[in-house]
């Protein structure tokens, strides 16, 4: 007896299933890592290029050098890619300011300090200019995107905060200050890179937050 097929059966697409079961899998080969890898290149490149909303994943195959089906192999869906790519450019930015971190040395001289963070800051922001903007505009809609930012901001909030008490710093209120003090340069760094008010005296301004910045820990 011939056993009839289902409706289920009968309009099975491989794809569409992995997708609904959310199995993916984790590469362990080497020729494996190097696909997911290229996937996560090509998602980088795209969402920089034409932002998160512009890219879809058959053109993310398509620049990777494999096919969607691979893809769905490794990855749920495009938000799925997105998140691996998120943490590459949260490593990208952060790696300058812990860097300068790792070489602080006591005593402090917050007034060199100061201008230092924000050249670097400043120079990641050009840097991964696009990415940023593409980045920053999912995270007043997607909870994942934005709460990964946040956990960034505090444990480099965390990170400064236990350099500087390990160099002697004995100043009241040092997490808020620490806090108070990337919110200020990251508002700068913001200004300065994106919006370019015509009024603005960006080297003003940009003495004026180092003045700031120096004050916060200087008294």
């Amino acid at each position: 007896m011939i056993r009839k097929k289902d409706k289920s059966e009968q309009n099975y697409n491989p794809i569409t299933q992995r997708r609904m079961k959310n199995i993916v899998r984790e590469p362990r080969q080497e020729r494996a890592i190097e696909k997911k890898n290229k996937i996560i290149k090509a998602g980088y490149e795209l969402f920089s290029e034409v932002g998160y909303y512009g890219t879809n994943t058959a053109e993310i195959a398509k620049r990777a050098g494999v096919s969607t089906g691979i893809v769905y192999g490794y990855f749920q869906d495009k938000r799925d890619i997105l998140l691996s790519v998120l943490e590459i450019y949260l490593e990208k930015v952060s790696a300058p300011l812990l860097k300068r971190l790792d070489g602080i040395t006591a005593p402090i001289n917050y007034s060199v300090l100061a201008p230092q963070i924000l050249s670097d800051v400043i120079k990641t922001h050009k840097a991964n200019r696009k990415m940023h903007e593409a980045l920053h505009s999912l995270s007043g809609s997607d909870e994942t995107v934005n709460a990964r930012f946040i956990t960034l901001e505090d444990t480099i909030t965390a990170k400064i905060v236990d350099k500087f008490r390990n160099l002697g710093v004995t100043t009241e209120n040092l997490v808020e200050k620490v806090h108070f003090a990337m919110d200020i340069v990251q508002t700068f760094s913001h200004e300065y890179v994106f919006d370019k008010h015509d009024y603005i005296d960006y080297a003003s301004m940009q003495k004026i937050v180092t003045e700031t910045l120096t004050s916060l820990f200087e008294n």
